[in-house]
């Protein structure tokens, strides 16, 4: 089974009651890049990748497009097999592993219709079909936040990330300490995002004023030099997020235990198949992650959750969907979506939902 056509399409997905603030971005809207192909079977498999706006990453949707563009014609004629199509993109392209990944998620799907499994069969074995979400935050004042987190908490999410930074640290002190007054002794998690935007100094203040809250730091600084300078001078554990970019450096931050944990997005990586790879590394050094993306519609998320429900229970932070964020949906038969904090894992092969192409439009380039 081979690739015969590579179809591109752009989608626009608004952000409910938007802004989604973080420390460095406010976002309003997300324009979402989707990739059908069609192989010599007629077997059709789906897509996607969507940077949250131009400054979260080292990505953004007109490059993601640009470089599938370039990408696009060496495809033709390659085996719907996840390596070779992941080792015929390297050919082809150096980078660009979020513009990769929506290859790679369509080379699965298709590959999981073709044989008749479901995504997580593929990638291992689903080990629960509920699997574990979280709610994040946006940035927001105190009272706000702390209403926020006792009403996801009554909902049923088992963890919770709030957002910091970009302001004064006395502020993100100050919510973070009245969020814990409204989770503590209910079993919740709780992660602290301040998504580059501390300095060390935040940092070391932060955890020093608040020793006695068990909260995860999440990329709390810009840099990899800037968590080495505070991993020995805090209490509290460090996930690495914006800064793992690759295997490459996954591999380096946990030989050096640099890091407690990740926050893990499947575009970031380059797709299913080093996702997978890294999911083994952190099962190999019992280090906690989430497996999730920055944002996207059904089948960002369907991928998301077949992989989030392979993941050893004791180390899955959860599936973060920005379901909750978007109104509808691709697939209105089998929507991938958040009920009671957690996602029930889609069923059918490969990712288990059946996009309604006439939303898209026609695609902005084809091969």
């Amino acid at each position: 089974m081979k690739i015969k056509k590579l179809d591109i399409y752009q989608h626009d997905l608004p952000v409910n009651n938007g802004p989604y603030t973080m420390a460095n971005a406010e976002v309003w809207a997300l324009d979402t890049t989707l990739v059908k192909i069609t192989t010599d079977t007629g077997v059709v498999g789906w897509g996607e990748t969507c940077p949250v706006g131009p400054t979260y990453a080292e990505a953004h949707a007109s490059g993601a497009r640009a470089a599938l563009i370039e990408m696009a014609p060496g495809l033709i004629g390659t085996q719907v097999l996840p390596l070779k199509v992941h080792r015929k993109m390297a050919s082809l392209l150096n980078g660009h592993h979020y513009a990769k990944a929506a290859i790679d998620i369509a080379t699965h799907d298709a590959l999981g219709k073709a044989i008749g499994l479901p995504l997580a069969d593929l990638l291992g074995g689903a080990v629960t079909d509920r699997i574990p979400s979280y709610y994040a935050t946006g940035v927001g004042m105190p009272d706000e936040i702390a209403r926020l987190a006792s009403e996801k908490q009554a909902e049923g999410y088992p963890r919770l990330q709030i957002k910091v930074g970009g302001r004064p640290i006395e502020i993100d002190i100050e919510v973070i300490a009245k969020v814990w007054e409204q989770i503590e002794g209910t079993g919740m998690r709780l992660a602290v995002d301040g998504n580059r935007g501390w300095t060390t100094r935040d940092v070391l203040r932060v955890s020093r004023e608040l020793v006695h809250i068990p909260f995860v730091m999440e990329q709390p600084c810009n840099t990899i030099q800037d968590l080495e300078k505070i991993r020995p001078q805090i209490q509290h554990a460090i996930y690495m997020d914006e800064n793992s970019v690759d295997l490459a450096t996954v591999i380096q931050a946990v030989g050096r235990e640099l890091v407690d944990g990740f926050g893990m997005k499947v575009t970031r990586i380059g797709g299913l198949q080093p996702m997978q790879t890294f999911r083994d590394i952190c099962e190999a050094r019992a280090l906690p992650h989430t497996c999730d993306d920055a944002w996207g519609g059904d089948i960002i998320a369907a991928a998301c959750t077949h992989i989030g429900a392979t993941i050893t229970p004791r180390l899955n932070e959860g599936v973060w969907l920005a379901q909750p964020y978007i109104e509808g949906h691709y697939d209105g038969k089998n929507p991938v979506k958040i009920d009671g904090g957690h996602i029930e894992l889609p069923v059918g092969p490969g990712l288990g939902v059946a996009p309604d192409e006439q939303m898209f439009g026609a695609p902005v380039a084809f091969f």
